[in-house]
């Protein structure tokens, strides 16, 4: 499954509303596969003495492999941390840009030639950690992030910080002089400004020039702007402070801040409530593109560069970014990482209702008062300028394209609305049916035959679809498939002869699926 998109509407790629040229030839980045990505490491380990070499480097200096990518030109650019003299060089960090036809560039945190007479510090280990009431002891480094370098010890101060998020404090101490020479908090939490979520907090990173929408806390999870352009990764959002977006559209960092704060909900919410660490539970965050294309009116997930696509819809007035379609987008991860439902027939209108499921379940776990949770996909999108849902979950037919209830012959239907069946099943086995007011909005969720259905409460129908989804689900599994699935979950869950598997089968038939 190479990308899967939000709506039906509009294709998954973002080129097909961009003007053509409108990317500078061969600017876009590669996708490239993990193994590609260890080779071109591998490829910087290896040249990394040559490199040092070729920009006049200190002897002393040794280049240390971060990072590596490659444009579409055959571009390639290596990152590297320095070390000199076998001490980590603080702001030593570079970039070096190598064209296909070998022509090198850099990109340096700092341009100052790297160099301290001596290596060995006045001040001790000791005096430092003392002055500073740690039992951490420093390490020696090379201070190089601003004027002239010097020799200097880093320690790292854990603590508390007043709100209860963890502190993480470095500071860097002259091991001459032994006076402050820098200090910064490594753990954040910036405050950005949504457009749908209002002001919420983010998970970023300090750098020595500023800040980063890079949050290490959930694996690394990047947020990165496309400058609408149709391809390539774009450039990660960055800003001198941590105070990101301002509410407004035009605010290229406002749709960033909604993108950053969904995926963050997202990691959250699959750790919190399923145990599971990412999207793959390996750890390892995706990362997020806005402001793709232009006038593009989708969203994507692409199983290809592990990351979500958001356009700004029309007009470029109405960015994708809203919380429960970022999470939306993430989860078709998980489903590819998991099930990996074919993105076809039945097996791909489950997909998408696993999407629009926890997408849903997400925003209910965030609880955002600014984006009140609902059964409702996209409430504040309007694409379709009639100031309505992308999708309906207790009556998916309001769309005026999914079916309520299964029938045979749905296999034919576009995925997003063939998902109609399993969205209305989530609903009434959470909530149950006929009329009902959740979180200030009005419900009144039809029955195929017009049966009562008492629902068993959001979380255990939650918890149901996800075991489903992560042990039962096969690519190909089927309406009748999903309903095994869940059953079984049901039974493993709460008991084969609970009133919980009773409710499941009920629900299931109240949306036609009884076999």
């Amino acid at each position: 499954m190479a990308a899967v998109a939000l709506t039906g509407a509009q294709p998954a790629d973002a080129s097909a509303h961009t003007p053509p040229g409108a990317v500078r030839a061969g600017g876009a980045g590669a996708l490239l596969s993990p193994q590609e990505h260890a080779e071109l490491l591998k490829e910087a380990a290896r040249i990394a003495v040559e490199l040092a070499k070729a920009l006049n480097l200190d002897p002393r200096e040794v280049l240390q492999p971060v990072d590596a990518a490659q444009d579409a030109d055959g571009t390639v650019h290596f990152r590297y941390n320095r070390t000199f003299a076998a001490l980590p060089v603080l702001g030593g960090d570079l970039v070096v840009h190598r064209t296909a036809q070998g022509a090198l560039s850099d990109t340096r945190a700092h341009r100052a030639s790297i160099g301290v007479p001596s290596t060995t510090p006045v001040v001790p280990a000791t005096q430092v950690a003392q002055s500073l009431h740690t039992a951490l002891p420093p390490r020696l480094v090379v201070w190089s992030a601003a004027g002239t370098p010097s020799l200097a010890w880093e320690s790292v101060l854990e603590a508390t910080q007043d709100d209860g998020t963890p502190s993480e404090r470095h500071v860097v101490t002259d091991a001459t002089t032994g006076g402050q020479l820098y200090a910064y908090e490594a753990v954040h939490t910036g405050i950005g400004q949504g457009q749908y979520n209002g002001t919420v907090p983010l998970g970023t990173t300090h750098t020595l020039l500023g800040y980063e929408m890079n949050d290490t806390a959930r694996g690394g999870h990047r947020t990165y702007d496309m400058h609408h352009e149709a391809k390539g990764r774009g450039d990660l959002f960055t800003n001198q402070t941590d105070r990101w977006g301002s509410g407004d559209q035009s605010n290229d960092e406002t749709a960033g801040v909604d993108a950053h704060y969904g995926a963050a909900q997202t990691w959250d919410y699959l750790q919190d409530v399923h145990g599971r660490t990412g999207i793959r539970g390996d750890g390892v965050g995706a990362y997020s593109r806005v402001h793709a294309g232009s006038n593009y009116t989708n969203a994507f997930w692409s199983d290809k560069c592990f990351c979500m696509t958001y356009g700004d819809g029309p007009g470029n007035a109405k960015p994708l970014t809203e919380l429960d379609v970022a999470a939306h987008e993430m989860i078709h991860g998980l489903t590819s990482a998991t099930a990996g439902l074919e993105y076809t027939g039945e097996s791909g209108g489950l997909n998408e209702s696993t999407s629009d499921i926890f997408g849903t379940a997400v925003s209910f776990h965030a609880d955002n008062p600014t984006d009140v949770p609902a059964y409702l996909m996209g409430k504040h999108l309007d694409l379709d300028g009639k100031g309505t849902p992308l999708r309906y979950l207790d009556q998916p037919s309001k769309d005026g394209h999914s079916p309520d209830y299964w029938y045979d012959g749905i296999a034919g239907l576009d995925v997003h609305y063939s998902s109609g069946p399993a969205n209305h099943f989530f609903y009434l086995l959470a909530e149950g049916s006929g009329p009902k007011t959740v979180n200030g909005y009005d419900y009144d969720s039809p029955t195929v035959d017009g049966r009562v259905v008492t629902g068993i409460g959001r979380a255990d129908a939650e918890r149901i679809w996800y075991r489903a989804l992560t042990t039962y689900m096969t690519s190909t599994t089927d309406y009748s498939g999903a309903r095994a699935a869940t059953l079984q979950a049901a039974a493993d869950l709460f008991g084969p002869d609970s009133a919980t598997v009773t409710a499941v089968a009920d629900t299931w038939s109240a949306v036609n699926v009884n076999s």
